[in-house]
């Protein structure tokens, strides 16, 4: 999963509107290894307005307060003159790929953004200087105004502007040291807060449109099924209910129930009867497809790390151990469910939408309809959560296929039961594990088999002929890119099949990979009757830099957070006792892509049976480069222990006869606020770039918590979720 870093930095005149900067930005970590060209563009207006176009879908990382923050700070200017707009395919943004994933929103950009405002800054400071006739040297930018310093004369960004984008780009512009930021680094609230506590702000379900009408689709419950026959005069009788249409598109197709409103659509999908074709997989069962992969260790994987000679130290060790670790089925669950806007006229095609990928949502609609790309334009709205699952298009697909039939603008809406049952999951996986400790108690070798289905989002293919493919690729992340120094490390990957739409899931392949590292690591220092702490320390020794699947590993940094660790949560001494329970504490580490270093302990609490379990706090240690803001960093922190609480202790999805069982929060249960531990951020000061920050936290949650199980009652758990909880 390496990315290819490319840039360049330009000036363009934009006839009597002022200056223009654009420029591209490095490519951003993709989930399906394909790489990011994102582009950007600041505008300063005669009107001494500061325009910058977005090129991040904004879904609750912030990235709509941390650029403006990084440009604002080399520009000049003041945070809040920055008037942001979101940038959407086609026209300047030809091209360039606007997709949002990898926790690179706003690292990505940084640097760049950086440059722009500063390579903008020098510019007005030479335009001002040029016309007082006087040296550059002897100007400063100050808050959206170029000074003369020693007649104090002054003339505004606006003004400035046109003779400005005349003027050569500097090649090598300066950046402000972090003594001179009045932005980066410090904490900022969200710049958008009021207009979305006020509902102001536009959601996909927000949009109206004139003459907009409303559709429910009646989807196949069977993976890979189909409508072989629907009635019609039934849902037709329902008050409201306009036509029904087939809908042949996306990943759960079935029929569109198209209404007045959203509830009539809804009620004329309760009155309208299908015959379904279950198709292929009618009998398909999660229990039985975890067995198959509870099975499979014996055969035959893809080598993805081979350190030393694991299996014969394995053999050869008296001091040895073995464990199978299960991660089940996941869904996304946002709180805006999956909807779109789409109205298709006169050949073109015309969407709004909460997508992470507009440039793709674009370009299949485009071929969908059959039309050129030029005709169709996808606005991006906010998004009530992505998390993965807004990576693919087939949402907007269908809404595209419906508007095109009725002749109508139409808004899409699936219902939550539609949300948990037809969308893309985050695969099950069962990891196979054996370690082994010298005499001495140190770690000796370790062997990891991963066995799960590739995410079939990107595309569900042939096993590879090529024995690399996958430690090529990096993949799985956390088993190829484990940061530890064995002395003998074997990692296998063993793909198994399965007919569950599957793709990314926030953070990917790291939870299933990490919780089974994570909790056994913690074993294999048991065995070697080792502190948890120190004997990770001791397997980072000796803090070396490295690379695995193409990104750096710095040892140094992971022990770094490891001893902050120590100190912050109070390791060494014991946790206060509690009447009539047991009290623990558990720790887990993950490095994400060699960009952030993170470490997680979670201190629990049991009643003696196991029941009444609380996870009371969670210290969250970080060492994520340098921190645009650190509310951000608190609120991401916050999100991503949530996530993965709710998927360890509550989460998951089953599958029986062909079909998802969990159809709501009634039994898709997720972390509710009376049971939220106590969570303390501590950020490693540093002078590496911003490392990205969004779905780190995830991974280290379930370990953590499952090793402060461990500690506190001595019974080691397995399975996510915790069923016993």
């Amino acid at each position: 999963m390496s990315a290819t870093r490319r840039r360049f930095l330009h000036a363009s005149t934009v006839a009597g509107t002022g200056l223009l900067l654009g420029f591209s930005l490095p490519e951003l970590r993709a989930d399906d290894s394909a790489v990011f060209e994102p582009n950007a563009y600041i505008r300063i207006a005669p009107d001494n307005t500061i325009t910058l176009w977005v090129i991040r879908s904004e879904m609750g990382q912030g990235v709509r307060t941390n650029l403006p923050a990084a440009l604002a700070d080399e520009l000049e200017v003041d945070i809040e003159k920055v008037r942001v707009e979101q940038a959407m395919p086609g026209g300047r943004f030809a091209g360039i790929r606007l997709r949002t994933s990898g926790s690179g929103s706003s690292s990505g950009t940084f640097m760049h953004l950086r440059e722009a405002g500063a390579t903008a800054r020098e510019m007005l400071i030479a335009a001002g200087a040029a016309s007082w006739s006087v040296e550059a040297a002897t100007c400063k930018a100050q808050l959206g105004a170029v000074i003369h310093m020693p007649t104090n004369r002054q003339r505004s960004y606006g003004s400035l502007a046109s003779s400005a984008a005349r003027l050569p780009v500097p090649p090598r512009p300066r950046l402000k040291s972090p003594s001179e930021f009045r932005y980066i680094g410090k904490p900022a609230l969200r710049q958008d807060r009021a207009a979305i506590v006020s509902g102001k702000s536009q959601y996909g379900l927000d949009i109206q449109r004139p003459g907009m009408v409303h559709a429910v689709v009646a989807r196949c419950p069977y993976l890979g099924g189909k409508a072989s026959h629907f009635e019609t005069a039934s849902p037709l009788a329902v008050p409201g209910v306009r036509s029904l249409v087939p809908v042949n598109t996306g990943i759960a197709t079935g029929v569109a129930v198209v209404a007045d409103t959203t509830w009539a659509a809804m009620k004329g999908r309760d009155a309208l009867r299908v015959e379904w074709d279950a198709g292929p997989n009618r009998t398909f069962n999660s229990d039985d497809y975890i067995r198959q992969l509870y099975l499979a260790a014996d055969q035959k994987g893809y080598p993805i790390r081979n350190d030393g000679d694991a299996a014969q130290a394995l053999t050869q060790s008296p001091r040895r151990i073995d464990a199978v670790y299960r991660y089940s089925f996941q869904a996304h669950a946002p709180m805006e469910v999956m909807n779109c806007t789409a109205d298709y006229h006169d050949g073109e095609c015309e969407i709004w939408a909460p997508t992470q990928t507009p440039e793709t949502a674009a370009r299949e609609v485009a071929d969908l309809l059959k039309i050129s790309p030029e005709k169709v334009r996808v606005h991006v709205t906010l998004l009530g959560g992505g998390f993965g699952r807004r990576l693919f298009s087939d949402f907007v697909h269908e809404a595209a296929e419906i508007s095109k039939a009725i002749g109508k603008p139409v808004q899409v809406t699936w219902p939550r039961s539609d949300d948990l049952r037809y969308g893309y999951f985050q695969p099950a996986s069962v990891e196979h594990l054996a370690g082994a400790v010298d005499s001495d108690g140190k770690a000796l070798a370790y062997w990891q088999k991963s066995v799960s289905s590739d995410l079939s989002m990107f595309g569900r293919n042939n096993p590879p002929e090529d024995p690399n493919h996958y430690a090529n690729d990096g993949s799985p992340w956390g088993s190829c890119d484990n940061p530890y120094n064995f002395p003998h490390l074997k990692a296998d990957y063993i793909p198994i099949d399965c007919p569950v739409p599957t793709g990314p899931w926030r953070a990917v392949e790291y939870p299933a990979t990490v919780f089974a590292r994570e909790s056994f690591v913690d074993e294999m220092a048991l065995l070697g009757g080792k502190d948890p702490i120190q004997f990770r320390i001791d397997l980072l020794q000796p803090g070396n830099t490295t690379s695995f699947g193409g990104d750096p590993l710095d040892r140094s940094r992971m022990i770094r957070v490891l001893e902050v660790a120590r100190e912050k949560t109070g390791w060494g001494t014991p946790l206060p006792g509690m009447a009539g329970r047991k009290v623990g504490r558990g720790l887990a580490i993950n490095v994400y892509h060699g960009d952030s270093y993170i470490a997680e302990v979670a201190e629990v609490s049991l009643a003696p049976d196991g029941s009444d379990f609380w996870v009371h706090k969670i210290h969250c240690v970080v060492d994520c480069g340098l921190v645009i803001n650190p509310t951000g960093l608190e609120g991401q922190v916050e999100s991503g222990i949530t996530w993965g609480l709710s998927a360890a202790l509550r989460g998951r999805i089953d599958f029986k006869d062909g079909a998802a069982v969990q159809t709501g929060f009634h039994d898709f249960h997720v972390l509710r606020m009376n049971e939220m531990p106590a969570i303390e951020t501590h950020a490693v000061p540093t002078d590496f770039p911003p490392g990205g920050f969004g779905e780190h936290p995830v991974p280290p949650v379930a370990p953590a918590v499952a090793n402060a199980i461990f500690a506190a009652t001595g019974k080691r758990l397995r399975n996510l979720p915790f069923n016993w909880v």
